[in-house]
Formats: C-alpha cells, structure tokens, sequence
C-alpha cells in the first residue's frame, strides 16, 4: 500500500499549511515535502502518522486510493484501524464515537456477513 500523493497535498492545503510550514513542524526539507507530495518519494511512517495527526485525519485516509473530502465519501467514513485485544475488546477511534454519538454505557448492536464485514449500530443507553 503506498501513500495517494495527491492526498498529502490536499490535506496539507485544507489544513492551511505551506509546504515550509509542514517541512518545519517534521524536522525535514520543503523538498522533501515536495517529493511526497508529487510521488517521488514516500514519507517513513513515522512521518506518515504525524502528518494524519497534523492534518486531522486518519492514516487510512492518506492510504486510500482516492481523496476523501473530510474523510468521508457518500457517508462513508475511515476512522482507522482498531486492534482487538486478548478479551476480545476493541476501542473504538474517537472520532467515530463522537461522530455516531456513541457513549459510555450504550449499547452497540454487532451485525456481520461472511465476505463482507462487520457492523455496528448503536442503540443508545437502553438495556442489554
């Protein structure tokens, strides 16, 4: 999976930043910004989260194949990626809580279609 260059630098533009401003904020070059954003190069990973954190958005959304504007298209939304622990628990990203008004002591409906995925539907404070 490689990083959509043309999303580094729409992101970077939505977020009102210069080229200089982000190569300042990483500790690299304004032509290494440059690279990333026309394709020639492609930013370490550890650049790749800082720039998704400077930019508002997920690491899915600079990985996808195309530019999502505010993150979603068609309602569609990457929150980015949750690990599942040793009980079988996940933590959902906080944008995607508050965007779905998911709280604490809701009750979250599980739906899931072999080849296809899983869902989650959120049906409030009412008792399980």
């Amino acid at each position: 999976m490689s990083i959509k260059a043309n999303n580094l630098k729409l992101f970077r533009k939505k977020s009102g930043f210069t080229q200089e401003e982000i190569a300042e904020k990483l500790g690299v070059s304004r032509q290494a910004v440059a690279k990333w954003e026309n394709g020639d190069t492609t930013p370490d990973i550890e650049f790749c989260m800082e720039l998704a954190e400077l930019y508002g958005t997920t690491m899915d959304a600079l990985f996808c194949n195309q530019y999502l504007d505010d993150d979603t298209q068609d309602g569609k939304h990457a929150f980015g990626i949750a690990k599942v622990n040793d009980k079988g628990q996940i933590t959902l990203p906080k944008k995607a809580r508050e965007l779905f008004n998911i709280n604490v002591g809701d009750s979250l409906l599980i739906l899931g279609e072999e080849g296809r995925g899983i869902a989650i539907v959120n049906l409030g404070d009412m008792p399980t």
